[in-house]
């Protein structure tokens, strides 16, 4: 195992990083831009580093401040989290070259997967289902045209090397693709440094489902069942809970077993997320394959009763997985709420500073936060201040709890989307099970 271990990322999972590598024995290292010298991960960590202004580019994204902070610190290894550097192949290059191990896959991997049509034609190639569509990206307006009018309209124009709900566009008839597909191009352009797109059939109202893999390096895999991620705004997720209510135990069965052979065939080291869009018929499609941990992977501790941080840490460091498939249980019923600094009606940022902060308690709850009384909420990162997860026997205990800790939380200074979570956990839709993707747009447009 390793000695000591650099967390190259802030908040809560930089602070969950820090906690799953004590409880392994490991030493860590913090890394913080000037304005986060008074973040939890800070003071949790053993040692730290100031590695540049709060520009993300001067500090958490910059590569050459890290691996110098790295090197200082004489670490074995390196955790990127999720986000800044965690799907960055140059950087994962980089750390190797450097002789210090990269806790996730390899960057040949993360580029692979990072190009959402080689991504999708590497898994038809595995049989992995996938969404009707191009074959890679298209690059003229009239190539694109010809090609919605044969998958059929509505059409999915999608950024190549896309991400967070950008470059993305849908488009019911010829006028609006036209339109639309030099919309997606320009906004590709200007979010990723790329104007490739490709095609996809657009499914009306599917379920967001994702299924948590694991990969040794070495041909072996594991799933963990799914996650479901339906309920979202503007493709960004703001609720997520397991097992799905959409799915029937053949379906999970068949998720399950086409991962893991992408997984196996791949040989991937480390954590994965597969992510799925489900129609009502239960039929799935490969929309992506994340290549780090999820900010949701809570529910999936909670149901599976296993600690996916620690088995990062494991198979980073060379360890067999040492678990098989049978072993792996659904145990009940977990949801997660994401608790953002934003008005709840508007969506609009609400930093400041947080004056009252009491967080829920109870028998099933569990908060993954790096907020506390007195702390400062920053314009210039994520506007997550909590994660707050609720597991039952069942699907309507772990409603009654996390309805029962969204009234216990207290955050005062800030506006926070906690009454949005309030009125989600309400909504007849929801206790139902009857979600999509438009779920949110839908009942609180």
């Amino acid at each position: 195992m390793f000695e000591k271990v650099l967390v190259a990322n802030r908040g809560e999972i930089a602070l969950r990083v820090i906690r799953a590598c004590k409880e392994q024995g490991i030493k860590t290292v913090a890394v913080y831009s000037d304005v986060d010298k008074e973040a939890l991960h800070v003071a949790f960590a053993d040692e730290s580093v100031c590695i540049g202004p709060y520009p993300s580019s001067r500090s958490y994204l910059d590569t050459k401040s890290i691996i110098a902070a790295a090197e200082i610190a004489n670490v074995d290894a390196i955790h990127p989290g999720y986000g800044f550097m965690a799907e960055n192949a140059s950087f994962a290059n980089i750390c190797s070259e450097c002789g210090f191990k990269f806790i996730g896959p390899s960057a040949e991997h993360i580029n692979l997967m990072g190009n959402k049509s080689r991504a999708k034609d590497e898994m038809k190639r595995m049989g992995v289902p996938v969404v009707p569509g191009s074959d890679g990206a298209v690059t003229t307006a009239d190539e694109a045209l010809k090609l919605a009018k044969e998958i059929g309209f509505p059409v999915m124009i999608k950024a190549s090397a896309g991400g967070g709900g950008k470059g993305m566009r849908v488009a019911h008839n010829e006028m609006a693709f036209l339109n639309s597909f030099e919309l997606a191009r320009n906004e590709s352009m200007n979010a990723f440094g790329s104007d490739e797109v490709y095609l996809e059939k657009y499914i009306e109202n599917p379920r967001h489902v994702e299924i948590q893999v694991f990969g040794d390096g070495k041909g072996k895999g594991l799933h963990f069942f799914e996650r479901e991620c339906s309920i979202q705004r503007r493709h960004q997720k703001l609720l997520e809970e397991a097992p799905s209510t959409a799915i029937s135990e053949e379906t999970r069965r068949k998720m399950g077993e086409v991962s893991v052979k992408a997984v196996q065939e791949l040989k991937y080291e480390n954590a994965a997320t597969i992510e799925y869009l489900v129609d009502d018929d239960e039929n799935f499609y490969f929309m992506e394959m994340n290549t780090r941990i999820q900010v949701e992977h809570p529910v999936t501790e909670m149901i599976t009763g296993v600690d996916l941080l620690a088995l990062q840490l494991k198979v980073a460091a060379g360890e067999e997985l040492d678990l098989e498939q049978e072993d792996i249980k659904i145990l009940g019923h977990a949801i997660e709420c994401r608790i953002n600094a934003e008005d709840p009606e508007t969506f609009m940022p609400s930093p400041g500073h947080i004056e009252g902060y009491v967080v829920p308690g109870g028998f099933g709850i569990r908060v993954d936060s790096a907020c506390y009384q007195g702390y400062n909420v920053l314009p210039y990162y994520d506007s997550m201040v909590a994660k707050l997860i609720a597991f039952g026997e069942n699907r309507n205990v772990a409603i009654t709890r996390m309805r029962r800790a969204l009234d216990e939380f207290m955050i005062e200074g800030i506006k926070t989307t906690i009454p949005l979570h309030e009125r989600i956990l309400e909504h007849h839709a929801f206790i139902t099970g009857n979600i999509s993707t438009s779920f949110i747009d839908r009942y609180f447009g």
